[in-house]
């Protein structure tokens, strides 16, 4: 991605806080290279036992009752006003010095995060992942076939290496990771170093003696080293290993992987779109369609994995090219998680593509300039690299179900208009790998957090330690 970092106002010596199972502390011992820029931060000194409970060691929520976790972490949410929130408004001011993101996405992102913690997400996200509430609590018999057996979600022992594409994994880690009541190492991406620290600042102001703040930890430094990570990542401090991010980073944990320390992984994905006939029933419907595709490419600068690169257009050659100019238009209006006008082009490897295709008109056509407004390539197949940077390859389809050759194991959300085209396809789609089937223009709205599956499964339920007991209690 070739957007840039702003510099202007840029602080001569940015220190990072850690935050040490429940306090924040403060330091500057070593000086650390952002991956934005070569500007440097600093940050406390590490100390190995500070970033590991010992197997000795009872985890500090194990006998906390889940609805008193509950209760605490909607009072936090509370707390997470941003208007209210001087650690929120710090990050996002800090983070404009570092991040791609643009300031006005940054600060929706943060406003938002507070709605993640109200009290019916939660109860849904323990509910529908793990079956009930009690299970967390005690010995549960719910096995009618096994009536002598008894199982516990028994808190487990992580590590979380976090990704930096999109603020919403902080809060999403640190609510899972509150509900396991197991305790949490959180390794700060070098593209947001601010956003998890202030919401364990803000948990830590609610009650710094709970439990809960007293189950995390989060702290930075440079991936990759050997002298940290072969330290930590042993089984016996940790149970599991939770990586969001690219292939080189999930391939780099693996190694540390063994009999008591297992991987879980939220990969690198490729999200699409699906379009049908009906978008052209009018001039008016294609300009909807396209802005509410526009929204699914744009958001978070199309970094996330959620954000879509190949849309599928049932239609004509000159129906796919109306989207294409439609949709370029479109990707220049800001949307609540996307910039409008914006500095992001695709980088220079594929820009050397596309101007080799504009030589192959009719076969491939390109819409829109390098200026940061978005561009669209139409083609009658996929293109061979991964479109980034406001950039959308449209394949122009006969029939939308043509599309789901195109659908893989490496799909995480397809969305889909209309919505009858999502009823009519979805059993294709799930068979094929897709995770996720949406609405189109809803992939970073819709019902939001709590309960839903994530890449293809329930992370609350992997994340816990399935204990089975057996024998007569009479």
């Amino acid at each position: 991605m070739t957007s840039t970092a702003k510099t202007d106002s840029l602080p001569n010596r940015l220190e990072i806080p850690h935050f040490i199972k429940g306090a924040v502390q403060h330091g500057a011992e070593v000086e650390q290279r952002s991956r934005a820029q070569s500007t440097p931060v600093f940050t406390p000194k590490i100390s190995m036992d500070d970033l590991v409970w010992r197997r000795h060691q009872p985890v500090p929520a194990f006998n906390t009752p889940i609805n008193d976790i509950i209760d605490f972490l909607v009072e936090v949410g509370e707390r997470l006003d941003f208007d209210k929130n001087s650690y929120l408004q710090e990050a996002v001011e800090k983070m404009g010095h570092f991040s791609p993101l643009d300031p006005r996405v940054l600060e929706n992102s943060y406003r938002d995060i507070q709605y993640m913690f109200r009290r019916g997400g939660l109860v849904a996200e323990v509910e529908q992942t793990l079956g009930s509430l009690e299970v967390l609590d005690g010995w549960v018999a719910r096995n009618p076939w096994l009536p002598s057996s008894r199982v516990r979600a028994v808190p487990p022992r992580m590590v979380h290496i976090l990704a930096g594409n999109a603020p919403v994994v902080p809060p999403i880690t640190i609510i899972r990771g509150a509900l396991t009541k197991g305790v949490h190492l959180l390794k700060l991406p070098s593209n947001d170093m601010f956003t998890t620290t202030a919401i364990l600042r803000t948990m830590a102001d609610v009650d710094p003696n709970h439990p809960t703040t007293q189950s995390f930890s989060a702290a930075y430094w440079r991936g990759g080293d050997e002298k940290i990570e072969s330290g930590i990542y042993r089984s016996q401090y940790f149970d599991k290993i939770v990586v969001w991010g690219g292939e080189a980073a999930v391939r780099h944990v693996v190694k540390y992987v063994g009999p008591g320390l297992e991987m879980v992984s939220f990969d690198p994905k490729v999200s699409v779109s699906l379009v049908g006939k009906a978008a052209f029933n009018s001039a008016e419907t294609v300009k909807e369609v396209a802005a509410r595709a526009a929204a699914d490419v744009i958001g978070w600068n199309q970094d996330a994995c959620s954000a879509s690169r190949f849309h599928y257009v049932e239609g004509t050659t000159e129906q796919a090219d109306q989207y294409c100019e439609e949709l370029v238009k479109a990707m220049a209006v800001d949307t609540r998680y996307g910039p409008g006008k914006s500095n992001l082009i695709p980088p220079a490897d594929i820009r050397e593509e596309l101007d080799m295709l504009q030589n192959l008109e009719p076969i491939f056509r390109v819409f829109g300039k390098y200026d940061g407004n978005g561009m669209a390539v139409r083609s009658d197949e996929p293109v061979s690299f991964s479109p980034t940077g406001k950039l959308v390859n449209v394949v122009r389809v006969d029939k939308l179900s043509d599309a789901i050759q195109y659908i893989t194991v490496a799909t995480q959300t397809v969305g889909i208009y209309p919505k009858e085209e999502r009823i009519a396809l979805r059993d294709s789609l799930a068979s094929c790998g897709a995770q996720r089937l949406v609405d189109l223009g809803d992939v970073n709205g819709g019902e939001g957090f709590g309960g839903t599956p994530h890449d293809a499964g329930m992370p609350l339920n992997r994340f816990m330690r399935w204990v089975l007991e057996s024998g007569d209690h009479s």
